[in-house]
């Protein structure tokens, strides 16, 4: 006998829910299972399909891949508790459970590299030709003065072996990054490689949207980024530089995914990091917003509890690097310009401005 209930009653978390899951790197959900076990869930709460929602909750999951989401992974988010992705990614799916009749659309968007693009420390060499390491900044001045250029082996790949023109253009590239201030080119570790370990979903995360996808037989959609070797593509919505130095376009925004979530009534975004990736995709969510309509920042909806920061511990107790900071002074400026901070211990028709049935 089914039971009758409204979409925004909080729901039991499921039996395939295990927390510890959370911090297994080897975890993987068993998809044909899942689907049985989602569908008797569906029976037994009575739960509607995605297609009926009046209300169109979209939830906006960024990065949650296994090399940002473990101590394993080759760029571990693990913000200043060195818990901190592990967390995230409970609370993420814990969030997607008890919210199962609320959440319409799933988005999980996914770094995707390759061996050398402009980040990796590999495309670069010094005036000594010997390569550079992770975790420091390259500028235009650097460029200019010879004392870091490109690899001269990526100009046979990426220009027809057009050397000088590599070169201007990675140092219009950098000049770029400085002068709109959202960044420096910051070199990273290899991280989410096509084909590796580090490039899936973290387990728990993929196992919770897929069971909302067969429990409101909703798409399980995945929006790819990253893929560009001459750009950076912290956010969703476009890559950090668009044009080349002579003029030419180097890449482009993504418009469909754009009018795809300033469709829905609310958007809620979460994942990995807050520091770049969550920061960057929600910056550009914002200059659309304001471009479009100030008021439509109301309907956004970021869960502070399910991001962390970037840190690169320096093994002494403290940080090489910290990036906490900047995530913070992004959530007050996104706060400030309407949009909502949430927690994921609070129900979703709990938060502020949600109108369910």
């Amino acid at each position: 006998m089914t039971r009758t209930r409204t979409p925004s009653q909080i729901l039991p978390l499921p039996s395939c829910f295990d927390a510890a899951n959370a911090a297994s790197w080897s975890y993987r959900p068993d998809e044909t299972r899942l689907a049985a076990l989602a569908t008797a869930w569906r029976t037994a709460h009575a739960i509607r399909p995605a297609a009926s929602d009046e209300y169109r909750v979209h939830l906006l999951l960024i990065d949650v891949q296994k090399d940002f989401c473990f101590p394993d992974g080759s760029l571990y988010v693990a913000g200043r508790t060195g818990t901190g992705a592990i967390e995230d990614t409970r609370r993420i799916a814990e969030l997607i459970y008890q919210n199962l009749g609320v959440i319409t659309d799933i988005t999980t968007t996914m770094d995707s590299h390759f061996a050398y693009q402009i980040f990796s420390p590999s495309f670069w060499v010094d005036r000594d030709q010997a390569p550079l390491t992770a975790h420091r900044v390259v500028t235009a001045d650097e460029i200019a003065a010879g004392d870091v250029r490109p690899n001269p082996a990526m100009a046979r790949w990426l220009c027809n072996g057009n050397y000088g023109w590599l070169v201007k253009q990675v140092q219009h590239y950098c000049r770029e990054l400085e002068r709109v201030g959202k960044y420096q080119l910051y070199l990273w570790p290899p991280h989410c490689l096509l084909g590796s370990d580090g490039h899936a979903l973290a387990g728990l995360v993929h196992e919770a949207r897929l069971f909302h996808a067969f429990a409101r037989s909703a798409q399980s959609y995945v929006e790819v980024k990253g893929g560009n070797p001459l750009t950076e593509n912290y956010s969703v919505l476009r890559p950090e530089v668009l044009s080349r130095f002579d003029g030419a376009p180097l890449a482009q925004r993504n418009t469909q995914f754009i009018k795809t979530l300033l469709a829905a009534d609310a958007v809620v975004i979460a994942g990995q990091a807050a520091s770049h990736c969550v920061k960057s995709s929600i910056d550009d969510l914002l200059d659309e917003i304001v471009a479009s309509d100030p008021a439509l920042a109301r309907k956004v909806y970021v869960v502070t509890d399910c991001m962390s920061s970037v840190t690169v511990p320096d093994g002494a107790g403290g940080f090489v690097a910290d990036f906490t900071p900047q995530a913070e002074a992004a959530l007050q400026r996104f706060a400030d310009a309407g949009m909502n901070l949430v927690r994921s211990t609070d129900p979703i028709a709990a938060w502020p401005g949600i109108r369910l049935a």
